[in-house]
């Protein structure tokens, strides 16, 4: 008598699971506690040097306070935080790195149709992922046949003349 309860039970323990859909990523909170990316710093307040050519307040658009931690970066690492902006013109020191990456042909809706592909693969791989008992990410075992081994790519490299920067040894 107690086979067919046991049966029972997990028959409806896998119907439950395969009702969710996370997705590839199950990604939650860890706990009650705050949650502490939704306090963002701002830039400290400065006297501007002339009110005149203070910028006019726009509705919506940032102001001069508003953290920028890419451009920042950028700023950083020494190069240009106007890039960012999309109605930026390509540097002429640029001009031979576009010229070379297009040669073959640019392809305006390229994001698109990777999002569009990626979006096939997903609903593909996630047929049997939705039947789960636990909370896991199975974003890696999905992709797992496209990552890269970094220790097997350094190593290609090696082989083929390229100098390459030290590396930890495999498998830490």
């Amino acid at each position: 008598m107690r086979l067919p309860r046991s049966i029972f039970a997990v028959t409806l323990a896998f119907t439950v699971a395969g009702c969710s859909d996370i997705g590839l990523r199950h990604l939650q909170a860890p706990g009650p506690g705050p949650d502490e990316f939704s306090v963002l710093p701002v830039k400290p307040l400065t006297q501007p040097e002339d009110y005149q050519f203070l910028p006019a307040p726009t509705p919506g658009a940032g102001n001069l306070t508003d953290p920028t931690p890419k451009g920042d970066a950028i700023a950083a690492l020494g190069g240009n935080p106007d890039a960012l902006n999309p109605n930026t013109a390509i540097p002429a020191a640029d001009g031979a790195l576009v010229t070379a990456s297009s040669r073959y042909g640019v392809t305006e809706n390229a994001r698109q149709v990777v999002d569009a592909e990626d979006a096939e693969f997903r609903r593909k791989q996630s047929r049997f992922t939705r039947l789960r008992l636990f909370n896991v990410d199975r974003y890696s075992q999905v992709y797992k046949r496209w990552a890269l081994d970094s220790s097997q790519v350094n190593e290609q490299a090696r082989q083929a003349g390229v100098e390459t920067p030290s590396a930890p040894p495999p498998g830490e």
